[in-house]
């Protein structure tokens, strides 16, 4: 059952966080927060998603806020940095944000750069960690087959831990896993999971080695776990740049896995300026805690008028996309 409208829009909070650099083509991360008897929770699929897709994200968040969650089996969870698709030189700046995390994610394949920015970006990354970090690169499904081998090749000296999505499709991510397979480095899939009608596809065709895992695209923790248990794989519990009350939502969801063999996407927090509560790594971790958001930062990183109208005209045609109706308890 869906709570009533009016009992979302009466907690919203629509806040707009400014990034510390330009990530995923933002400069400021838009989300709705609003309460529900379980705690605070977060909307905030992106703003080029049309309703059918963002409506999963508003179920994710009502489950969150109006459901018990599953059993955590684990009070912290380790995180990796997050490095943007920035010059070469900028790295150690970026990774100083990332308090001991001993693992980085590398944007790669940015629209507008080459490959031997990638190159530049890895190499500056793994002379910053030294050889014991741990490296992975997100391609965001961004390569065709012959271009991601290349790359695959072109990272081999930098010890990859793993490359993320680097193709669209699951048919593309399966014949380069065919043809990287003898050099040990393991595919991921992301959107062919979170943005997929069968988020299981890409499993059934041995197109990957791992899945990354969000809770708001994935529908809440309950349906990720399931989908984690159908699949089969090692998994990566990973943000979707969410507000410290969304990264909540992710780290209550890895902290209910049976197994963790990763380190998760889940210290995004390091990448604004300010945030709506205190999440950041420390000692390359994150608590898993219920997050409330701080009154003062709530008033200060509220968004303009015109963008709260906008969103809660969106949380609206989402409810109603869900099933929502006038009158509904």
């Amino acid at each position: 059952m869906l709570p009533p409208l009016a009992d979302l829009i009466n907690s919203a909070r629509v806040v707009a966080l400014p990034m510390a650099t330009r990530f995923r083509g933002v400069d400021t991360r838009e989300a709705v927060l609003f309460e529900g008897p379980a705690g605070w929770a977060e909307f905030s699929p992106f703003v080029e998603y049309g309703d059918a897709e963002a409506s999963v994200w508003l179920s994710a968040a009502i489950d969150f806020a109006y459901r018990p969650q599953p059993t955590a089996v684990r009070d912290a969870i380790p995180v990796n940095a997050t490095v943007p698709a920035v010059d070469a030189a900028r790295v150690p700046e970026v990774l100083a944000r990332f308090a001991g995390c001993r693992t980085a994610k590398v944007k790669v394949a940015e629209p507008g750069q080459l490959l031997t920015d990638d190159v530049a970006r890895v190499r500056a990354v793994r002379e910053a960690m030294g050889p014991e970090g741990r490296i992975r690169v997100d391609a965001n499904g961004l390569w065709n087959v012959d271009e991601a081998e290349h790359a695959v090749h072109a990272f081999a000296e930098f010890d990859l831990e793993y490359v993320e999505q680097p193709c669209a499709s699951v048919d593309e991510l399966a014949e380069l896993r065919r043809r990287v397979k003898y050099m040990g480095i393991p595919i991921a899939a992301d959107e062919s999971v979170r943005k997929s009608s069968d988020p299981l596809a890409v499993a059934r065709a041995k197109a990957a080695d791992l899945l990354v895992i969000k809770a708001q695209p994935l529908g809440g923790i309950t349906h990720a776990l399931q989908i984690v248990t159908a699949a089969g794989l090692p998994v990566v519990v990973s943000s979707a740049l969410d507000t410290a009350v969304g990264l909540s939502q992710g780290a209550a969801l890895a902290a209910a896995l049976p197994e963790l063999e990763y380190d998760c996407g889940l210290g995004t927090s390091s990448l604004f300026l300010d945030d709506v509560a205190e999440l950041r790594p420390a000692d390359g971790a994150i608590a898993v805690r219920r997050v409330e958001p701080d009154a003062g930062a709530l008033s200060r990183l509220a968004a303009s008028a015109d963008r709260r109208d906008w969103w809660l005209e969106r949380l609206e045609r989402c409810w109603k996309a869900l099933g929502g109706r006038d009158g509904a308890v």
